[in-house]
């Protein structure tokens, strides 16, 4: 079955960089778009970037400039490199294999202030 396993979060200050990782296994990874959402206590989860099978990317608007998504087809892996981190940004952060949606479990960032 598809299991995403999300990597890479932590504690960082605001204005430092932080790179999640997501490793896929049970499907077959290349074709298929990835994406990472996040999670903020008390808020809906939204989208923050994806990838598709050829590479083509997108960005919530809130991340645009700050945020890279990436994927290696080679290591079943697609990344989110996160650079100027602000406190808004910490939340839960699920990788997503998409369409249809299947969820890794998350991982935490904090960004302080």
């Amino acid at each position: 079955q598809v299991q995403l396993v999300g990597s890479g979060g932590g504690l960082v200050q605001a204005g430092g960089s932080l790179r999640l990782s997501c490793a896929a296994s049970g499907f077959i990874f290349s074709i298929r778009a990835m994406g990472w959402y996040r999670q903020a206590p008390g808020k809906q989860r939204e989208l923050v970037a994806t990838i598709t099978s050829s590479g083509k990317t997108n960005y919530a608007d809130s991340v645009k400039g700050r945020f890279a998504i990436s994927r290696d087809n080679a290591r079943n892996t697609v990344y989110l490199q996160m650079n100027s981190l602000k406190p808004e940004d910490t939340a839960v952060y699920y990788c997503a294999a998409l369409t249809p949606v299947a969820w890794g479990q998350g991982t935490q960032v904090t960004v302080s202030s």
